[in-house]
């Protein structure tokens, strides 16, 4: 598609659906930023709760000329607790400064649960009962409602006072956020034809980075503002109240669309199903998206794992270096012009080049960032954050693209629950690897743990993307994907147990091709 074709599907879409898709984006930028907000503000909720794991941290009250050339980190990781305290308390500036402190560091297994467990397992298994009843009811209404719960969920973390009670609020905060993605992505799916879908899509998951960046504007300048000797609570309280605004909007304005792409034949009933679950899972049969969905899961892992410990990196490593200043634009720009680029350059090649070019795009921006990656972890500010331009801006593009392809293949009578099934996936396996943090550390340090999380996974999803590739190439026959047989499948499924009369008609878009 040329770019004259791409202004006239522009404006054949009309004004509507965009404003839809601008409101879709807010909501998922709340859903990013209550996600995130815990990694930014680990060490000070741990450091006022008394929980994880402790460390030697350089006193930020000193100034350089007072800590000389004095480093808190200590190398020796045999030594008992109290050895470590000991030798951190001996730390003395050429000043004579006991410049070092041994304290909370919102570090270890307590805070990788809160970043993974405590939020993925419950928002996976809530999304898929939550996504298949969405296939037959309002998803606006849906959608609206979970956002409404989520922040309010957010609102009350602010108040809790015991780690337990913040693990239990985490618990909810991922029931809430689970509609969110499979509801919107739906609903987009339905307002954009497949032309545009990737780079709507692309644009949705704008949400992901905004969101992002805008937990480190919270949580570094608004708990160093201290506003009514608060800290780190006025970041859940800020990140809480435009749900509410946000989810009013959403009821009042945005209208359910048309389920299109969907297969008059099949006679499913309304309403959760598990038989409409196992017809939803029947396309993942197929081994190129099997393939795919693998290599996404563990791409996936590579940013849980960074995005949840970006700002411990940085307070072991450069305490002194403000990372708002940086992440709260990086991830903002560079990661959200990469997944619109990702889905504008799919969308672009699959007409001319069928689903292969999608994969094309994965495998190259996955091998082209991770160089980048690495280096944000070896060198330091600024070199390191100007790494993570390039790494965000081509290993971004492609969020977008696996999920377009998940959206394309499947039948809109289930679209919205094979999205939660994908979802279970990739979120299941890539946000529970945060765990492997804790134990790599203790075996070397936090920044040999990253590498080995962090650019080695891009380098590993490129290899799994490549392996799709390849089954793809070898399942083609002509000039229909192997995927179809996944549809066909999916269809017999449900037919065989709603008792219908398959016509035969082809549930896949025709768009997408060998």
């Amino acid at each position: 598609m040329n770019i004259k074709q791409s202004i006239l599907e522009f404006r054949k879409v009309g004004w509507y659906p965009f404003y839809v898709l601008i409101i879709l984006l807010l909501a998922y930028l709340l859903n990013q930023l209550d996600r995130y907000a815990i990694g930014v503000t680990s060490i000070y909720i741990a450091q006022d709760m008394h929980w994880g794991d402790k460390g030697c941290l350089l006193n930020t009250s000193y100034s350089e000329a007072q800590v000389g050339n004095i480093s808190c980190e200590i190398i020796n990781k045999t030594l008992t607790a109290h050895q470590m305290e000991s030798m951190c308390d001996s730390k003395v500036s050429h000043l004579g400064e006991h410049v070092c402190m041994y304290n909370y560091n919102g570090q270890g297994v307590l805070f990788e649960l809160l970043a993974g467990p405590a939020f993925i397992v419950v928002y996976t298994f809530a999304g898929i009962p939550l996504a298949a009843t969405g296939d037959m009811t309002n998803r606006r209404n849906l959608l609206a409602g979970c956002l409404l719960f989520w922040s309010t969920m957010t609102f009350i973390t602010g108040f809790t006072q015991k780690y337990w009670q913040l693990l239990l609020l985490r618990f909810a905060v991922g029931i809430g956020e689970a509609g969110c993605t499979p509801f919107a992505t739906s609903i987009i799916a339905d307002y954009f034809p497949s032309s545009l879908r990737a780079a709507a899509i692309g644009i949705y998951n704008w949400g992901i980075y905004t969101g992002y960046s805008l937990s480190f504007t919270l949580g570094d300048y608004v708990v160093k503002a201290n506003i009514l000797n608060q800290g780190w609570r006025w970041v859940y309280w800020f990140a809480a109240i435009p749900g509410f605004v946000i989810a009013i909007v959403i009821f009042a304005t945005v209208r359910e669309p048309p389920k299109t792409n969907r297969d008059a034949s099949l006679n499913t009933p309304k309403g959760f199903s598990w038989i409409r679950i196992k017809a939803a899972i029947a396309p993942f049969k197929n081994y190129t998206l099997l393939c795919l969905v693998i290599a996404g899961s563990i791409r996936n892992a590579a940013g849980y794992v960074w995005a949840y410990n970006t700002k411990p990196f940085f307070n072991q490593y450069y305490p002194r270096v403000l990372v708002a200043d940086y992440l709260t634009w990086i991830p903002l720009v560079a990661g959200s012009l990469g997944s619109l680029l990702g889905g504008v350059i799919s969308d672009r090649l699959v007409t001319s080049y069928g689903l292969k070019a999608r994969i094309w795009v994965l495998i190259a921006s996955q091998v082209c960032s991770a160089p980048f990656a690495l280096m944000a972890l070896l060198l330091p500010p600024p070199a390191a954050f100007i790494m993570l331009i390039p790494n965000n801006l081509i290993g971004e593009m492609w969020i977008g693209v696996t999920l377009t392809v998940v959206v394309e293949i499947v039948p809109g009578n289930i679209r919205t629950s094979a999205i939660a099934i994908y979802l279970f996936i990739i979120t299941n396996i890539g946000g529970l690897m945060p765990l492997l943090v804790p134990p790599l550390t203790a075996i070397s340090n936090l920044r040999t743990a990253l590498i080995v999380l962090f650019p080695m996974l891009y380098l590993v999803s490129s290899g799994l993307f490549l392996v799709a590739y390849f089954v793809h190439k070898l399942t083609t026959t002509n000039q229909e994907s192997g995927l179809t047989t996944a549809n066909n499948d999916t269809q017999r499924l449900i037919t065989d147990s709603f008792g219908g009369n398959p016509d035969g008609s082809q549930i896949a878009d025709s768009n997408v091709t060998a």
